[in-house]
């Protein structure tokens, strides 16, 4: 079906790189109007706004840190004005970290949570407020949540938090019609994959390699569409079978 999005608007946080692009390209390519939230890399976003505007699709790159309020209401407010009030929100944008818990810092804290978790937050309580009746939010968490990682104790901590926020307010927005869910990605061929687990995680999945970010890009659209009307407050496992 592609243009069972065609006159929706959308908005994916830390979408000029990995999933995020994946899923931005993905909600383009079925007709939506896509505003491409970036934090430090300018030419990333823009490229991959244009990789849509050259296909003939809609789209714009915004810049916010996320980690302040004020940014990421200043950011539906650019995103507003940009393609009209929003349908589609994606909170994707997100920090990683690799450290023992023993080790870390208050600065390694406030670091990881004020992306992954305040920004998520905010993002999503912007979200709450104005999106359409009817519209989607879909909040990218891990599916390292359900594993076992050492020295990641701040990463999955910051995305265990999110995947409780999608659950109590797809009970605050069932009345509108909005549907709220996050996906966990397994591991995935992106920045973020390092290489001392590739070859082990390959072959804990059913099918013996890593995730792209188009296979979970696709999970994403899915979410995005009437098709996934009926499915809200659930976090949906996008890893191959690695959990």
């Amino acid at each position: 079906m592609p243009h069972q999005l065609e006159g929706k608007t959308a908005l994916v946080t830390g979408g000029s790189r990995g999933i995020g692009r994946a899923i931005a390209l993905g909600l383009a390519a079925r007709g939506a109007n896509v505003v491409v939230g970036y934090l430090k890399n300018s030419t990333r976003a823009e490229d991959a706004a244009s990789a849509i505007t050259g296909t003939g699709g809609r789209a714009v790159a915004i810049r916010a840190d996320l980690s302040r309020p004020g940014e990421v209401a200043r950011l539906f407010d650019e995103a507003e004005l940009a393609v009209g009030t929003l349908d589609i929100v994606v909170a994707n944008a997100a920090d990683f970290m690799e450290k023992p818990l023993a080790d870390c810092t208050e600065d390694d804290y406030d670091r990881i949570f004020d992306t992954n978790t305040k920004g998520v937050f905010f993002t999503l309580q912007q979200a709450a407020r104005r999106l359409n009746d009817g519209g989607r939010i879909i909040v990218s968490s891990t599916g390292g949540t359900r594993m076992f990682f050492p020295n990641q104790s701040l990463y999955l901590g910051s995305k265990g938090a999110v995947e409780q926020f999608v659950r109590a307010l797809a009970g605050e927005l069932g009345g509108r019609n909005i549907t709220v869910n996050a996906i966990s990605p397994g591991p995935t061929d992106t920045d973020m994959m390092q290489d001392q687990y590739r070859d082990t995680i390959a072959m804990m999945s059913s099918f013996h390699r890593i995730g792209t970010p188009a296979d979970v890009a696709d999970v994403a659209v899915f979410l995005a569409s009437d098709a996934a009307r009926w499915i809200t407050g659930q976090n949906i496992g996008a890893g191959g079978g690695v959990f």
